[in-house]
């Protein structure tokens, strides 16, 4: 076990709400917008949740793994599932790699 969720996911909370009380309206915007990203419409809350489980290994944020795996799991999300979703994050930062490569290279290029 890398993180153990079940222990983690409460203390991060607890710091979001310690964060929330220093910074209120910096919570309550989050809060509007985690909220409106949720509500239902042409995707499902499965998709959703797949989706921001990507997204959260792109950006390397373990609160949001934790907090976006379990509710993948909640959503009926399957093991394949995730793990497919993973594969197209890990896809992507490869990608990403290679166009900032390149970038990099033709920054070099231009020094001299």
């Amino acid at each position: 076990m890398l993180i153990d969720t079940k222990d983690y996911t409460p203390k991060l909370l607890e710091a979001v709400g310690e964060l929330g009380k220093e910074a209120p309206a910096l919570l309550q915007g989050y809060q509007a917008l985690d909220g409106a990203a949720a509500k239902g419409g042409v995707l499902d809350a499965k998709v959703r949740e797949l989706i921001s489980l990507a997204v959260a290994v792109t950006t390397r944020c373990d609160g949001c793994i934790t907090v976006h795996s379990a509710a993948a799991q909640r959503a009926g999300a399957s093991r394949a599932e995730v793990a497919e979703a993973l594969s197209v994050a890990i896809a992507m930062n490869a990608g990403a790699a290679l166009v900032y490569s390149a970038r990099a290279l033709d920054a070099f290029g231009q020094q001299g």
